[in-house]
């Protein structure tokens, strides 16, 4: 499966954004039964943990964006989004979606495809 992140710019901190995450590709059609992780990283920082959903839905948020972050997804249509709102300038980074069969795990390991990421850039 393929993954493309968009929608990611450039917003003042309090706003918000909603990126999306595409999968095509020849096992696109099994997009709900994988698990999809939203990662980020930014100037200078390695690739960090977000926030990820289950093939039930199950969702599990990074403590430093829970509360301001919502992960969905819309299986027939084989897009996940993340919504981000209250953006702070700490957010700014490159922001990476990734597919893989488990049940929702934190480990940016247990992701095998990964798609071309968006940047996403919040001023003060």
């Amino acid at each position: 499966v393929q993954l493309q992140a968009s929608g990611g710019g450039s917003v003042q901190a309090g706003g918000s954004l909603r990126i999306s995450c595409d999968a095509s590709g020849r096992n696109a059609p099994n997009f709900g039964g994988y698990a999809i992780v939203w990662a980020r990283q930014g100037p200078g920082k390695e690739r960090e943990f977000v926030a990820t959903i289950n093939a039930r839905d199950g969702t599990t948020y990074a403590s430093s964006v829970n509360g301001r972050f919502t992960l969905s997804r819309d299986n027939a249509n084989r897009r996940a989004y993340l919504q981000m709102n209250r953006l702070k300038p700490e957010d700014t980074a490159v922001y990476f979606c990734a597919a893989g069969v488990n049940l929702g795990s934190r480990n940016l390991g247990d992701y095998f495809y990964w798609g071309q990421g968006t940047q996403v850039t919040v001023s003060s």
